[in-house]
């Protein structure tokens, strides 16, 4: 079982192998790989840091434990109908995604995300939404 914050539910769907490090990309590398080839796999939904978290770069300030980051997540949890402790398979994520979320919907909620203006988010929605799972990398 993975751990994952709301608003990594999305940067999932938008991966493309591009990160904050090398350990980051690694890291989400593997997490990807592991959904997109077993979408029965569970996620735990936490509130704070998680899995991908405990791999963000420690150059700074910690992007992790920002307040918009915070209000992202509960946005996100908010739309899809979910709560933070809730255990559900990736599937069933995509499913919501399919049934609460569209495209257009990462310039309003990931308005302050700094990998929003690379369009792969709403590309990997619509990618949900066309029953294609997550995209091979």
């Amino acid at each position: 079982m993975f751990k994952l914050r709301g608003h990594h539910l999305f940067c999932l769907l938008g991966y493309r192998g591009m990160g904050y490090s090398e350990e980051y990309i690694d890291n989400m590398t593997k997490l990807h790989q592991t959904l997109r080839n077993n979408p029965m796999t569970l996620i735990q939904l936490v509130k704070g840091p998680d899995q991908l978290c405990e791999k963000y770069p420690n150059s700074g300030k910690y992007h992790c434990q920002d307040d918009n980051i915070y209000e992202r997540d509960a946005t996100i949890l908010e739309k899809m109908g979910l709560k933070i402790g809730q255990i559900l398979r990736w599937k069933e994520i995509e499913l919501r995604v399919q049934k609460y979320v569209v495209p257009s919907d990462i310039q309003i909620v990931c308005e302050t995300c700094s990998w929003r203006s690379y369009g792969v988010c709403e590309e990997g929605i619509q990618e949900i939404h066309d029953g294609k799972g997550l995209r091979k990398l």
